[in-house]
Parts: structure tokens; C-alpha cells; sequence
């Protein structure tokens, strides 16, 4: 008998504990729709309406009757229409957000007591988001170009629909090629550049060139090196602010590989994190160094950056990328860890990413070492450092080259130093 009570007892304050989740639930979106005055559901309404999900998905478990849950669904969405049907006052909000909100938060509070507790509070908190910043989330639309949203759905097309179509299995000599994994890098970098884009299009213009460099970094540092080179040649006085945007796009690509190895290979970051953070600190010190002594902030000027969404783009680097991947398992193969060095150097010249993600991939197949990996890496960043100089001086005149050196060749130095501690 009284292992039997203390089993009841266990299994009633957990669904207390279920219970109180879903009230809370219906509390947190409430809270937010009583700031609505035309809403016809607040704060208490939630709640009840989170606790009526809860008591009908536990019926609806103890008479093994899921039509239970449904038919509450139903009658909570026939109750929020007949409060707008009967409200007489005019309005301009037609209530779908409020009885979207409350739909939801039923199904919630039902999906907390039928195991997906945790689920249910992170979606909860997400659609709270959704609903307090509602001025912000227009805007952002607003001021989305017709490119920008047509970059979006590329992206939710190669991200969404070709990458689960594609086998996830080794193809191709050496067993190098795997065309899910392929492709997801190139949704890696189609989404880190697309999340640059965007930002580098909302907020740009408004929060200077430390941003600007940031973003310029995260959609192509190549990129935003050549058009700043350009900009620095109509005049000396944009010298500086040139020079400040290529510097901070260089290092933000060393931030942006710590972030492609977290996602790709996680177990690198405890020898590719300190060798990159050794290139990264003493490049941000100097900068920071050479910012403050600068007296004048030159006017901004948007650089010319392609949709990197585009399907051609992707399928560009997907094909470049599997060409590495192909060479560099051959020349492993014959040359050993040097094989792969070489085609670290070659394809650093113009592209990081791919001689990055060739050489985790190479990782994660065992064909290379954690060392070896960091060595190809390594590589690849400097062999890119060495190739935006020379577009720098090229493109931009000795000027400003000699304003990039310094804090480019330090980067390099502290790479190489980082190299020989940690490897």
C-alpha cells in the first residue's frame, strides 16, 4: 500500500509540475497579448485556455481518445471567433495573430503533457518574440529588397528541399565525395553569407565601418577587400576608412572559420581555436590601437556585394568544393599530409571556405590528423592573407597597401605562432 501511495504521489506532482508548465505557457503569450487593446484574449484568457489544453490531452491519454484534444482545439477556435463576431466596436486588426496566438498556446499546453515539455517552452518563447516585436519584424520586411527575398527562398530551396533529396552516403575514388555532405556546406556558407548580406543591407550605413567590415567579412572578405580598394582610390581622405573595412573583414573570416569548424568538426576547436585566436587578438589590438589615433570618420558608401544565395554561386562552390576534396584525398594518398598542404595553398589564393571544409572533411573521414587539419588551415588563411595584398596594392594603390601590411602581416605572424605552440 504504501509503495503504491508513494508511486501515486510520484506521478501527481509530476503532472502538477506539466500542469504549472502549461500555465506558465499561457501566462508568457497572455502577458504579451494584454498589451493588445483590441485583442479579445489576455492574460487570464491564455491561462485558461493553456489549462484547458492540459486537462484535454490528459483526458484525452487516460480514455485513449485523441479526438478529445481535437475537439478542444475546435472549441477554443469557435470561441475566439464568436468574441470577434460579436464585438461591435470597429477595427482595423481582424484578430488572426490573437487567435493564431491562442490556437497555439493550446497546442502547447497539450504538447507539455504529452512529453515535449521543453519543445513547447522554447516555442512558446519563440512566437512571445514573434508577437512583441511586431513593429521591428515590419520594418525589417520593409526594407527587404525584391533580390533579398528572392535570395531567401534560394536559400530555403538548396537548405530545405535539395539537401534531405540527397544521398548520404561516400562516392567516387578514394571514397571522398559524399553529395549530402557536400551539399551541406554549401548550405553553410550559402546561410552565413545570406544572414551578412542582410544585415549588411539593414544596418550598414547606420553603425559605421566596424560593421560594415563585419558583415563585408561574413558575405566574401575578397569581396569587400576589392571594393574598398577601389573606394580608397577616388581620394586620400577615404584611406583610412578603406583600409579599417578590409582589416576588420580579414579578421572576421578568421571568426567566421571558428564557427564553420564548430559546425563541421567539433573536435578541432581545441587545436584550431587557440591557433586562430593567436592570428585574431594580436590583429583586433593593433587595429584598436591604430582606430584611436584616427581624428576624422569619412562618410560610408555601400560596397557592391552579389546575392550569394544564387543558385550559380552555390553550385560554383559546390563543384570547387568537390574538386578539392577529390585532389587532396589523391595527393594524400601520394604525397601524404604535403599533398594536402599544396592544395591548401592553391585553393586559399581565392576561396578559405572550401580549403577549410575539404580539409575538416578529410578530418572526419580519418584521412588526416587534428594537427595536420590545423596545419591545412593555417595554410589556407595565409596563402589568402598573401593574395588580398597583392589585391590591395593592385586595386588600391601602394598607400593604402602600406596601411594593410602591418596589421595583415601581424595576423599572418600570429598564425604561424600559434602554429608552432599549439601543433
Amino acid at each position: 500500500m504504501d509503495e503504491e501511495f508513494g508511486w501515486l504521489a510520484e506521478q501527481g506532482l509530476e503532472r502538477l509540475l506539466e500542469f504549472l508548465t502549461a500555465l506558465g505557457i499561457g501566462l508568457l503569450i497572455g502577458l504579451e497579448r494584454e498589451r493588445n487593446p483590441t485583442a479579445k484574449a489576455g492574460l487570464r484568457t491564455f491561462a485558461l485556455v493553456a489549462l484547458f489544453g492540459a486537462a484535454s490531452a490528459v483526458l484525452a491519454e487516460t480514455f485513449d481518445s485523441p479526438a478529445l484534444i481535437a475537439a478542444g482545439a475546435a472549441a477554443v477556435a469557435l470561441m475566439m471567433i464568436a468574441a470577434y463576431l460579436r464585438d461591435e466596436k470597429p477595427s482595423n486588426d481582424p484578430g488572426t495573430t490573437t487567435v493564431a496566438a491562442v490556437m497555439l498556446c493550446y497546442a502547447l499546453a497539450a504538447m507539455t503533457m504529452s512529453g515535449y515539455a521543453r519543445i513547447a517552452v522554447m516555442l512558446a518563447i519563440a512566437a512571445t518574440i514573434l508577437l512583441y516585436f511586431k513593429a521591428e519584424l515590419r520594418g525589417i520586411a520593409q526594407r527587404l529588397e525584391r533580390r533579398d527575398l528572392i535570395s531567401m527562398l534560394q536559400f530555403a530551396v538548396v537548405a530545405f528541399i535539395v539537401l534531405p533529396l540527397l544521398p548520404d552516403r561516400a562516392y567516387g575514388p578514394y571514397a571522398a565525395l559524399n553529395p549530402r555532405q557536400v551539399w551541406l556546406m554549401v548550405v553553410l556558407i550559402s546561410g552565413v553569407s545570406l544572414a551578412g548580406y542582410v544585415a549588411l543591407r539593414m544596418v550598414g550605413r547606420e553603425y559605421g565601418a566596424a560593421l560594415l567590415g563585419i558583415f563585408g567579412g561574413l558575405v566574401s572578405s575578397t569581396a569587400t577587400t576589392l571594393s574598398y580598394s577601389r573606394y580608397a582610390r577616388s581620394g586620400t581622405q577615404f584611406l583610412s576608412l578603406a583600409a579599417t573595412v578590409i582589416v576588420i573583414a580579414n579578421l572576421t573570416l578568421l571568426a567566421r572559420l571558428a564557427l564553420l569548424t564548430a559546425a563541421v568538426s567539433p573536435t578541432l576547436l581545441g587545436t584550431l581555436g587557440p591557433v586562430l585566436a593567436c592570428g585574431l587578438a594580436p590583429g583586433l589590438i593593433a587595429l584598436v590601437v591604430w582606430i584611436r589615433g584616427r581624428k576624422e570618420e569619412q562618410a560610408l558608401t555601400m560596397p557592391e556585394v552579389t546575392n550569394p544565395t544564387e543558385l550559380r554561386t552555390a553550385l560554383a562552390f559546390a563543384a570547387l568544393y568537390a574538386v578539392i576534396l577529390l585532389l587532396a584525398a589523391w595527393l594524400n594518398d601520394l604525397f601524404g599530409s604535403r599533398g594536402v598542404y599544396a592544395v591548401a595553398l592553391i585553393s586559399g589564393l581565392t576561396d578559405v571556405d572550401a580549403a577549410a571544409l575539404s580539409s575538416l572533411r578529410l578530418l572526419n573521414l580519418g584521412a588526416l590528423s587534428e594537427a595536420q587539419s590545423t596545419t591545412s588551415i593555417v595554410l589556407a588563411v595565409v596563402s589568402n592573407i598573401v593574395f588580398k595584398l597583392v589585391l590591395v596594392l593592385v586595386a588600391g594603390g601602394r598607400q593604402l597597401f602600406a596601411r594593410c601590411l602591418a596589421l595583415m602581416a601581424l595576423v599572418a605572424a600570429g598564425l604561424g605562432a600559434g602554429l608552432a605552440l599549439f601543433t
